[in-house]
């Protein structure tokens, strides 16, 4: 008997980790690719820890991408994400990933699907999930990607090779519009009548903000002591669906997916522990997040997270926009998460009809190959 192995690489991008193959190596088949990235990955696992696979058993490392040559005149690259369940049977194309963006363009040039002289590279990057464009700028030195370098990121240890990543009007990637309800708050009804205001935003991909105070949070909290507030836990995932409904993601609450919207709560500055132990000063941030992405709180913040907080932060009437001040475009925001606080710059405007729109969005990282080969698929 004669195992089944399809090429792969293992690799790290940005807060993330997730397993690479080029759409060449795969089957057309969709069920069955998805049944591959399952076995791959080693979902669904009721245990939460993917030991029978790659995945990490949080979402941040439970994630495949697909890479090809674009035909496109404005692209050089077709990237494909799929957010892999821990705990379910889910392969969802609903969303992309900002983190693992960063290891796009580095990949292209090192598997051969682009020509690229050393220097520094600018990729052009087709996400499919969102319909939307991004350049990838990161230096090159004998045909591979450099990854040393003194870049420190939070939430990763040591330090790597500054990967930027330029979003072009990020605006709408899944809902049509960088303000889906055409308002920068709205008011969502929830179960049992309550009502709560929220920011909901795509830039690069949706999410709705609400104020930590609203829930009873101080926006500080570790990972960990949110997870254990079930009821706290609850009410995001209702607030959840109910901005996807609004977002017009879904008919009704149910039938919003898992992935899409992400939900947030944003906080003003204010001192705190990062889970690494380091102590992050009020005055070394701008404004404070902690996201929830596939049921779980993020342990850093997802890339898409923080860009789309960027973007709402120059929205002066959103949740994150009030808390921040008045912004001028193209500022950079310093985002405090639980693993400490990251750069990123958004530029957005209205335009003649006095609709707000995101011009651009740039967000800084780092990504570093761990693993290349094959990966073995049980046998059938």
């Amino acid at each position: 008997m004669i195992r089944r192995k399809i090429p792969a690489v293992f690799i790290r991008g940005g807060t993330s980790k997730g397993v690479f193959f080029k759409e060449a190596d795969l089957p057309k088949d969709r069920a069955v690719r998805d049944e591959i990235f399952l076995q791959v990955i080693g979902s669904p696992d009721p245990y939460g820890r993917q030991l029978n696979g790659m995945g990490g058993g949080l979402s941040s490392v439970s994630k495949v991408v697909i890479l090809e040559p674009s035909d496109r005149p404005d692209a050089d690259i077709d990237y494909t994400f799929v957010q892999v369940a821990v705990d379910k049977p889910v392969a969802d194309y609903s969303q992309t990933c900002g983190n693992l963006s960063s290891a796009v363009g580095p990949f292209a040039v090192e598997e051969g699907l682009i020509p690229c002289a050393d220097g520094e590279a600018v990729v052009r990057v087709y996400n499919t999930n969102t319909a939307k464009i991004y350049h990838a700028r990161f230096q090159v030195r004998g045909g591979i990607a450099v990854e040393t370098g003194d870049y420190a990121m939070s939430g990763v240890s040591g330090t790597g090779a500054l990967v930027t990543l330029d979003y072009v009007n990020p605006g709408g990637a899944l809902t049509g519009a960088f303000l889906p309800s055409g308002q920068p708050v709205d008011a969502l009804d929830l179960p049992g009548g309550d009502v709560i205001e929220a920011s909901l935003i795509d830039a690069t991909s949706p999410v709705a903000f609400v104020r930590a105070s609203d829930l009873g949070k101080t926006g500080t909290e570790t990972p960990d002591a949110l997870e254990a507030d079930a009821a706290f836990m609850a009410r995001m995932d209702q607030i959840r669906r109910a901005a996807g409904v609004r977002m017009g993601l879904g008919a009704t609450a149910a039938e919003v997916p898992l992935a899409t919207p992400k939900i947030a709560i944003v906080s003003a500055p204010a001192s705190y522990t990062t889970i690494s132990g380091a102590k992050v000063e009020d005055r070394e941030q701008d404004i404070a997040i902690r996201i929830v992405s596939m049921e779980r709180v993020h342990k850093a913040v997802t890339g898409t997270g923080a860009m789309c907080l960027a973007a709402a932060c120059q929205v002066p009437d959103s949740v994150p926009g009030a808390i921040v001040g008045a912004r001028t475009p193209g500022a950079e925001i310093r985002i405090a998460s639980p693993s400490g606080t990251l750069p990123v710059a958004a530029s957005a405007s209205k335009d003649a009809n006095g609709n707000w729109q995101a011009e651009k969005v740039t967000v800084f990282r780092t990504q570093r190959r761990l693993m290349e080969g094959t990966v073995v698929l049980p046998y059938s």
